[in-house]
């Protein structure tokens, strides 16, 4: 039964499956999923062939023309190259380190001297500059002989240790007090600064050094810049330079230190600065001689920098006209006292502050260094409170450091001094410099 059964359920099947096909082409005809992905293709000439087009945004826009076969590329040019980055740094000069008896007696230690508290609060000025300069204004005692203060002085020999420790470079030492303790003393003066590694000009051991400017060498921006000091003073307080070593006091002689610089730009310096150490005493202009010097040195188109000495009070900070190829000259005509025991008490006022100047120099991988700006920084002494040397712009901001025993009348006072002075070519500096590298090589003038 079961094998007549199937041909009469194949009957049965045939129509359910015939409604079943009808029934999926009516709905495959409404749906027509054809018409849905066709696009219309672009219109061409009867015979023309191309390519298929892309599918079209829903908004499609006039079709541009093609564009034209790419005629073969130029070469691109290359990027303009940024210029090389100059050299920049900072020179600062400082007044006269002039210690006096009572400046000695309070940096003994019992077994020596210590002269760093006593300008500790000065030093990070120093200490941030690229090259800083002083000016020592005294002698050194020799060896087997005790230290002393006006009039003769001889300055303990750890002082210049102590500059170095406070971030001092080198030093002028050509001054009216050079020769207070002979011969023996200068020789002295500058075997101690080259064993603390400082340079020196303005005195010398032998003719040959007596010729060669102090130069150091800066390492910036992958160059090597050279600065040259010179020095020279107006005399020797009436003692006579010795007959056998005339060349160990520079004397000023406007000439010869025009040539020495030019010499020393032959020789490959970079900028050249001179320390003047000249003139009328506790006066806040300078002398007609100060001003024909420094006219003269930048009408000389020589030197780059003057930094004045002797007056023991800040002096006008002035751009002259002049210098390496017309663009100007900076002088200090003086820079007043660093570390002194002078104030009111003895002397003018004004000796009791004094000036430190920062110098910023631009040097160009393709082009001369120049002095692009001074700004000056008042710094002064408290004797009554151990010699502490200050930045007095710290001080009129509010600091009361433990020692002080200025008053705030006494330090406007002070400051009202400076600004009556200075002039207005150079701002103030009131925040120290910062390196902007390695410490700069001191050269040997020994030799």
């Amino acid at each position: 039964m079961a094998r007549h059964a199937l041909p009469a359920r194949r009957r049965v099947l045939a129509p359910v499956l015939g409604v079943l096909l009808a029934a999926v082409v009516l709905a495959v005809l409404a749906w027509r999923p054809w018409l849905e992905a066709e696009t219309p293709l672009p219109a061409t000439s009867p015979g023309a062939t191309s390519a298929p087009s892309a599918p079209s945004s829903p908004d499609p826009s006039p079709a541009a023309p093609s564009p034209a076969a790419p005629s073969p590329a130029a070469p691109s040019p290359s990027a303009t190259p940024s210029p090389p980055t100059p050299a920049v740094f900072t020179v600062l000069g400082g007044g006269d380190v002039l210690p006096h008896a009572t400046v000695i007696r309070t940096a003994a230690t019992g077994d020596g001297y210590d002269f760093v508290p006593l300008m500790e609060p000065v030093a990070p000025f120093t200490r941030g500059a690229d090259l800083a300069l002083c000016n020592l204004e005294v002698p050194l005692a020799p060896p087997g002989t005790q230290p002393s203060g006006y009039p003769m002085f001889g300055a303990p020999t750890e002082l210049v240790a102590d500059l170095a420790r406070l971030g001092w470079d080198g030093c002028s030492t050509s001054t009216n007090h050079s020769l207070d303790r002979g011969l023996p003393g200068l020789v002295h003066t500058l075997d101690a600064l080259d064993a603390a590694g400082l340079g020196h000009v303005g005195t010398a051991r032998t003719p040959a050094e007596a010729d060669r400017p102090q130069l150091y060498r800066l390492d910036r921006a992958g160059q090597t810049v050279t600065v040259a000091h010179l020095g020279a003073t107006y005399g020797t307080n009436g003692i006579p330079v010795p007959a056998a070593a005339p060349w160990a006091v520079t004397l000023i002689d406007v000439d010869g230190l025009v040539a020495r610089a030019a010499a020393a730009r032959a020789d490959g310096a970079d900028l050249v600065i001179v320390s003047v150490h000249c003139c009328s005493e506790y006066q806040g202009q300078p002398a007609p001689q100060q001003v024909e010097i420094a006219e003269a040195l930048a009408a000389s188109g020589e030197v780059d920098l003057v930094l004045g000495h002797h007056a023991h009070v800040p002096q006008p900070v002035a751009r002259l006209e002049g210098g390496p190829g017309g663009r100007g000259m900076w002088v200090a005509y003086g820079l007043g006292n660093l570390i002194s025991n002078q104030d009111e008490r003895c002397c003018v006022p004004q000796t009791a502050t004094g000036l430190l100047a920062t110098a910023t120099v631009v040097k160009p991988a393709d082009g001369p260094a120049r002095v692009d700006a001074v700004e000056w920084t008042a710094v002064t002494v408290d004797r009554v409170g151990a010699q502490r040397l200050y930045v007095l712009a710290d001080l009129l901001a509010g600091a009361r450091p433990e020692l002080l025993t200025l008053g705030a009348d006494q330090l406007t006072d002070r400051y009202r001094g400076v600004l009556d002075v200075v002039g207005t070519d150079a701002p103030e500096r009131t925040a120290p410099p910062v390196p902007t590298g390695p410490a700069p090589l001191v050269v040997p003038r020994a030799g």
